[in-house]
């Protein structure tokens, strides 16, 4: 049984968690305006975790077909028979039992838009076979992160989270567009869309620093709007050197390091908001 929970998790790269988990912690931090009751963070860290695990199952059993095709990805779980449909389904529906759950533990507001968050978040999967635009959907699908964690502990619209959101929208974007030129060539063959397969691999590239520098710009604006110290400033110092050290791993014509770009620093990107934004709210 947790050999097959540990292949579940393989399946659905849970350790990708990490990109949309701190930034829904930021979003309920600063709606607190300090640490909000252990509660509440249970239930945003359960409500994020069902959402993400069901986002993350239906895109494995959608793109199915084409996994099985890309020599990139021809080794996941369900690609190798390790997990077949039915378990993945069965893992699917369960993960949005919990987020609905934890949703309504919250309070009635984040109920109510619990439905709209989750159609987002699995509309993504589609969004390749229909728009090379499909980096950004998948930014707003992270995106809404921090204004989910705004709303669960303040059920109400702020636009200190919606700039927040905006900053994560164009942040993962710009990490996608990277990411997507692993299979530029498969894309273009297979029929499916991107920036890198639409425009190649040098405009993506620049593309994705045009989006990055819009997202430094939006975390730039929260500290202002939400009036955070000297503390999130240099969260925000960090962040650039991370922005600027994906530049540097990678090239158009070397993406060898791409997983230490992708990873490494965009992990490292949202942890340090999410710490510095912490303690500039509380010190």
């Amino acid at each position: 049984m947790w050999r097959k929970i540990k292949i579940l998790l393989d399946m659905i790269k849970f350790e990708h968690t990490i990109f949309a988990l701190p930034f829904a912690f930021t979003g309920a931090f600063l709606a607190a305006g300090g640490v909000p009751s252990l509660e509440k963070c249970l239930l945003i860290l359960g409500a994020m975790a069902g959402a993400r695990t069901a986002a993350m199952t239906f895109n494995r059993i959608v793109d199915l077909p084409f996994d099985a095709q890309n020599p990139r990805t021809k080794d996941r779980p369900l690609v190798a028979g390790l997990v077949d449909e039915k378990e993945a389904w069965l893992f699917f529906f369960v993960a949005v039992i919990i987020f609905f759950v934890c949703a309504w533990g919250l309070n009635p507001l984040t109920f109510k838009l619990s439905p709209i968050a989750l159609f987002i978040v699995l509309a993504y999967s589609y969004t390749k076979r229909f728009t090379w635009l499909c980096h950004v959907f998948l930014g707003l699908a992270i995106g809404i992160s921090p204004l989910a964690g705004w709303i669960a502990v303040k059920p109400s619209f702020d636009l200190v989270p919606l700039v927040l959101s905006l900053g994560v929208v164009f942040w993962v974007a710009g990490f996608d567009i990277l990411y997507a030129c692993l299979d530029e060539e498969f894309d273009r063959k297979a029929g499916l869309k991107s920036i890198p397969a639409k425009f190649g691999r040098k405009k993506a590239f620049f593309i994705s620093a045009v989006f990055h520098t819009l997202a430094f710009s939006f975390f730039t604006m929260v500290g202002i709007l939400a009036h955070l110290s000297w503390i999130y400033y240099v969260g925000l110092g960090i962040t650039l050197a991370l922005f600027v050290a994906q530049r540097v791993v990678i090239s158009p014509q070397d993406l060898s390091r791409l997983n230490l770009s992708f990873f490494t620093f965009n992990g490292a990107i949202s942890v340090v908001l999410f710490l510095t934004t912490a303690l500039a709210l509380l010190f």
